[in-house]
């Protein structure tokens, strides 16, 4: 039988790392399953399927509504034009109703996730770097640094926020920052694997030997899968209006 309830579907920005794909597959699935409900991925660009392709495959299916989470951190450029215009042709052409949840966001959720992870990864003596993807959006930038601070307070330890692009980001930064404090744990804000999360993989064996220790935590991953499975249930008890993205 048919589950009556909205298809979700998980809306990602896409990559052309060969992992990418696999890693928001998996957090899908997760979610999907902490729901007891199938669960789809789609892609905005660089990875397939997009988003239209799964709402008409779904309606070819049978479905009539779609709950779509995009799994974006912060309200820049993607979550505010590419969502809602993929969301826009995916309404279009599938015939779909669609509710466009909210996304992972910055708030007490994800400090947690982060904190818990900081537990398991981050050796005791290390000072910690908090690597998004960065954005242009002052905003989102401030977003980003307020995150931080939540999460150095609710851990009792220094965080830098240092993003993988923009001014004052990258590589070189991290890794000067590494080498002032001699030692240094790198949490990506990373959903999935991503070529910019690669640049700093591939400079650690630069940094040795005699260099600062550097550690790593993988990207989130599945660990954002309560997260998602949130932000579907939010949408279907808010008043949100589906189909209807301006």
């Amino acid at each position: 039988m048919t589950d009556p309830r909205p298809a979700l579907i998980t809306l990602s920005h896409g990559s052309r790392h060969p992992h990418a794909a696999a890693g928001i597959a998996e957090l899908t699935a997760a979610a999907g399953d902490l729901l007891d409900l199938p669960a789809h991925p789609a892609h905005l660009d660089l990875s397939t399927p997009t988003l239209p392709d799964v709402a008409l495959r779904l309606a070819v299916e049978g479905a009539r509504e779609a709950v779509v989470v995009p799994l974006l951190f912060t309200r820049a450029f993607h979550a505010t034009t590419d969502v809602p215009e993929a969301v826009r042709a995916a309404t279009e052409v599938s015939g779909l109703r669609i509710t466009l949840a909210d996304g992972l966001g910055t708030g007490p959720d994800l400090v947690d996730v982060l904190a818990e992870r900081l537990t398991v990864d981050r050796p005791d003596h290390h000072d910690a770097v908090l690597h998004p993807v960065g954005t242009s959006s002052a905003r989102a930038t401030a977003d980003l640094e307020r995150l931080g601070a939540e999460l150095a307070e609710r851990t009792g330890r220094r965080i830098d926020v240092i993003a993988a692009t923009g001014p004052g980001g990258g590589p070189g930064a991290v890794l000067d920052r590494a080498r002032a404090a001699g030692s240094l744990h790198v949490l990506p804000l990373f959903v999935t694997h991503g070529l910019l999360l690669d640049r700093i993989t591939d400079r650690l064996p630069a940094t040795r030997p005699g260099g600062p220790d550097i550690s790593v935590s993988a990207p989130l991953g599945r660990d954002l899968a309560r997260i998602v499975a949130t932000r579907y249930s939010d949408a279907l008890t808010s008043d949100r209006t589906p189909a209807c993205v301006p």
